[in-house]
């Protein structure tokens, strides 16, 4: 395929803003070339402004689970936007789409409505904070929360140890507040809450994680956790900015069963508009202000057409749980195809699969942490990614993210990504 005119764009957007991206994996960084430029998108497919038409496996990183431009959610938008497109005072929508989510996850009596995933982790972590009287949380090696300063920390020297920033502008008294234990390591831990006794607020994880690719949660672990939050008094808090309503209805609390105090959610529940939730419990949720003494306000939360959208998107989910398992069923199809496309060649690899997420690893080392997940190898998987999107697929533009299969792909869709892949050369 010829990226021309995407290239041409990407040289002009570099002269105006920082590396010609607004989120740092756009620039292809970690695979090399030129990213491209999308024009519009429809069901499973991108158009780019080389005129290619382009199989799409991200679904704008998870939100568009039934395809691009869904018919109602795109009616619902139109519809609101005529009427206005923000007041900064409460609407009617508002409640009626926090009613819906609320009926959809367990464990969830109150919601509010932020503007990002960021921004709800964010909020998420003070109202632990604010409501616990603790400052310590404990997050996990290749779980990513956004870019909040508590998120953006590394391990320090040891399993005991604060962790230590890892962006300028974090200061150094900010990460002595975040601990950083490893993903699928229950002992890891348990070492820092018995070394941070009676100082840690909150965990913050992601229950089925997508940001080191799709790596699954050992059942030993989630429910241990789960077990040593409710033994030592420090809440939960499940980051479901990508597993939120589109693993089930009530997200990774429902598939994993296990009963998170704090919930985020982004992308889904705006149906790809910018939005972001936090949810829980009532007796937490009322430590917010203007009920309680914990701060957190956004004159754009709950915009009318970010809740148009989500209304339009879950009251579809809601309506056909059934598209839970057409994407699951789907997304299996995909990976024994990949399986034995992968055979062929030769090379080691894993695969990883939960539900509509997926990742490919070139590792002969079973991926379920950060460590393992590192272990890829990457020139191989740059092969992979500009093979495949020279045969009219996108996929994620780097080893350390999930796959996000949306509903309008179809079957063919996926023999044909199959087919590309065994004629990839790596």
């Amino acid at each position: 395929m010829i990226y021309q005119r995407s290239s041409a764009l990407f040289r002009e957007a570099k002269k105006y803003i920082p590396g010609g991206v607004n989120s740092p994996v756009r620039a292809f960084n970690a695979v090399g070339g030129d990213p491209i430029f999308v024009k519009e998108a429809k069901g499973a497919y991108l158009y780019d402004e080389d005129g290619n038409k382009i199989i799409d496996y991200i679904a704008s990183w998870g939100p568009l689970i039934l395809g691009h431009a869904y018919d109602p959610v795109i009616n619902a938008v139109i519809e609101k936007a005529k009427k206005g497109t923000s007041f900064g005072m409460p609407t009617e929508i508002e409640t009626e789409l926090a009613k819906l989510a609320v009926s959809m996850v367990p464990n969830i009596d109150k919601i509010r409505f932020v503007n990002s995933g960021t921004e709800a982790c964010m909020s998420a972590v003070r109202l632990a904070r604010g409501f616990t009287a603790k400052d310590k949380i404990i997050k996990f090696s290749g779980c990513y929360h956004g870019h909040s300063d508590s998120f953006l920390i590394e391990a320090g020297s040891g399993a005991v140890t604060f962790g230590s920033p890892n962006s300028p502008g974090v200061t150094a008294g900010t990460a002595k507040d975040t601990l950083l234990a490893n993903y699928n390591d229950l002992e890891s831990v348990k070492t820092l809450v018995e070394a941070n006794k009676r100082e840690i607020a909150a965990i913050i994880v992601e229950p089925v994680a997508g940001n080191m690719g799709c790596i699954i949660p050992t059942e030993e672990f989630i429910k241990g956790l789960r077990e040593l939050c409710t033994q030592e008094g420090i809440l939960l808090i499940f980051d479901e900015v990508m597993t939120g309503f589109r693993l089930a209805r009530g997200g990774a609390q429902e598939v994993l069963g296990v009963a998170a105090d704090i919930v985020t959610f982004g992308k889904v529940i705006g149906g790809g508009l910018p939005v972001g939730a936090f949810a829980a419990r009532n007796e937490i949720m009322d430590y917010l202000a203007p009920v309680g003494p914990v701060y957190q306000a956004g004159t754009l939360s709950g915009n009318p057409l970010a809740m148009s959208a989500g209304l339009a998107m879950l009251t579809a989910l809601n309506a056909k749980p059934e598209i839970f398992r057409s994407l699951a069923e789907k997304t299996e199809y995909l990976h024994k195809g990949f399986e034995k496309a992968l055979d062929k060649k030769g090379i080691p690899y894993q695969i990883n699969r939960f539900g509509s997420m997926i990742s490919v690893h070139f590792t002969d080392t079973p991926v379920v942490d950060f460590a393992s997940a590192a272990t890829g190898n990457n020139e191989t998987f740059k092969r992979y990614f500009h093979g495949m999107l020279n045969k009219g697929v996108y996929l994620p533009p780097s080893a350390f993210e999930s796959y996000f299969l949306n509903d309008a792909l179809s079957y063919k869709d996926l023999d044909d990504t199959i087919t590309a892949l065994e004629e990839v050369a790596l």
